[in-house]
């Protein structure tokens, strides 16, 4: 009866494939969750910061024109070259001895762990989601009035109609990060879905 003995370098090699599966478990299964996990939350802290500087934008914005916008275009152009939007960032608070800036600074990362910092407000990165880089979903309320004219005899004369663009707002997320405002109710005005 003899016994055949398997050569040292085949089991070299299957201590090696071992520590390799061993090493891509870990990966998978620890180090990879861990890592998307602290993505999504940098994205969710930054895409939350950025909604409520576009919510910020929006109330200067129905301060000076007396209604919101929906194009985001035009509400970074006013932040970014508006006197109006600057006597209000420089502005200085004697009460509370702060800066009246309603606009938050913004929280980056730069995809790799620990690499989060906060930066300057940056008006052009108000466009865009953190995550996938679509842009945000920006409508306003549209209501239409209409006004009956009658003459003495009960006979209509004319029906008055009024458009009236942009009492309320609606911000979403693209990736659904949260959600700001809405077009029909007006207790929702203003008010971000994560407060």
């Amino acid at each position: 009866m003899s016994t055949r003995k398997d050569p040292w370098y085949i089991h070299a090699a299957l201590y090696v494939v071992i520590a390799i599966l061993t090493l891509l478990l870990i990966k998978v299964a620890i180090i990879d969750p861990t890592d998307y996990v602290e993505s999504e939350k940098a994205n969710k802290t930054e895409s939350r910061l950025r909604m409520d500087n576009i919510r910020q934008a929006e109330i200067l914005w129905q301060k000076k024109y007396g209604r919101f916008t929906s194009n985001l275009d035009s509400l970074v152009l006013f932040i970014k070259h508006d006197p109006f939007v600057d006597s209000v960032v420089s502005a200085f608070d004697s009460l509370t001895m702060k800066s009246a800036n309603p606009f938050k600074p913004l929280y980056t990362h730069k995809n790799l762990p620990d690499s989060l910092f906060w930066q300057d407000f940056t008006p052009d990165s108000l466009k865009w989601s953190p995550k996938t880089h679509t842009p945000y979903i920006l409508q306003i309320d549209t209501s239409i009035a209409i006004d009956t004219v009658i003459n003495r005899r009960g006979k209509i004369t004319r029906i008055d109609s009024t458009v009236v663009y942009g009492n309320r707002y609606y911000l979403e997320d693209p990736d659904g990060y949260g959600t700001v405002g809405s077009v029909d109710n007006d207790a929702l005005k203003n008010t971000a879905s994560w407060e």
